[in-house]
């Protein structure tokens, strides 16, 4: 297996375990701390807006110049409109399963809509894991710190936001009844979608170099979809208490991404 495959595994690994760490939450608290809850939501949500700029755009662009007949700026934004198009579809099903499930069974409303979270958050994962592929996989394009890191801070971002969704699932499931031990095996097992699809993307990178600008612009677009409208307005829900947490969580993973992009490049 190529190296960079095998790096791509191994990072997704890593955002695995910590959606692992995050459910593991269960066993130890019977509900997560809130306000560092909503700053870790918030710093992920910078550091993915940043990364999905310095290490998927601009190097999709760049790639684009290179390698394409099409226009850059069209190769740029027709993978991003894809990337976004595909967690809007995918929340669509998500929604019309989650609709007939509890129209037919009203009894059991709330155990469905734990089901349909974690699929929601499964599901989710699967361009998660595939941004980090892609990332990793690109690196044989041209390896050096700054790509290397550009790829580690897309992981790390992921694997930042990973932590309170393996909390999300775990902790609603010992709610209703499941032991420790079975809310987290299901809260870690809504992860391990990203380890297969962070291997897909980046094969798909390393043997099929013409879709590269496609699928790092793809992953951006994904990645900023999914921290705009399902992270953000999460980590905003106690803003009256909090004013100003979470927004300090988004600038400061914005400002660390983009330091160390800047500084290394």
């Amino acid at each position: 297996m190529d190296t960079f495959v095998i790096m791509a595994l191994l990072a997704t690994l890593g955002t695995w375990f910590v959606t692992a760490l995050g459910a593991a939450n269960v066993v130890f608290f019977s509900s997560p701390n809130q306000k560092a809850m909503n700053f870790m939501l918030g710093f992920a949500s910078g550091v993915m807006i940043a990364a999905s700029f310095w290490s998927l755009l601009q190097p999709a662009i760049e790639r684009a110049e290179e390698t394409s007949k099409i226009p850059a700026y069209i190769v740029a934004t027709t993978g991003f409109l894809f990337g976004a198009l595909f967690i809007w579809l995918s929340d669509k099903v998500i929604s019309f399963v989650r609709n007939k499930v509890i129209s037919t069974e009203k009894k059991n409303e709330n155990f469905n809509r734990i089901i349909m979270l974690i699929l929601s958050i499964t599901l989710h994962n699967i361009p998660e894991g595939l941004a980090v592929g892609v990332a990793f996989g690109a690196l044989q394009e041209g390896y050096t710190t700054e790509n290397l890191m550009g790829a580690i801070s897309v992981a790390a971002g992921i694997g930042l936001q990973n932590f309170p969704e393996g909390a999300a699932v775990s902790i609603p499931l010992r709610r209703e009844g499941y032991s420790r031990r079975k809310a987290f095996f299901y809260g870690q097992a809504s992860g391990m979608v990203e380890p297969i699809a962070g291997v897909v993307g980046a094969l798909l990178v390393v043997y099929v170099e013409t879709l590269l600008p496609y699928a790092l612009s793809f992953a951006a677009g994904a990645m900023i979809l999914v921290a705009v409208h399902e992270l953000i307005p999460e980590c905003q829900k106690d803003q009256k208490k909090q004013p100003y947490l979470a927004t300090m969580g988004i600038i400061s993973g914005f400002a660390v991404m983009m330091l160390l992009d800047v500084m290394l490049g």
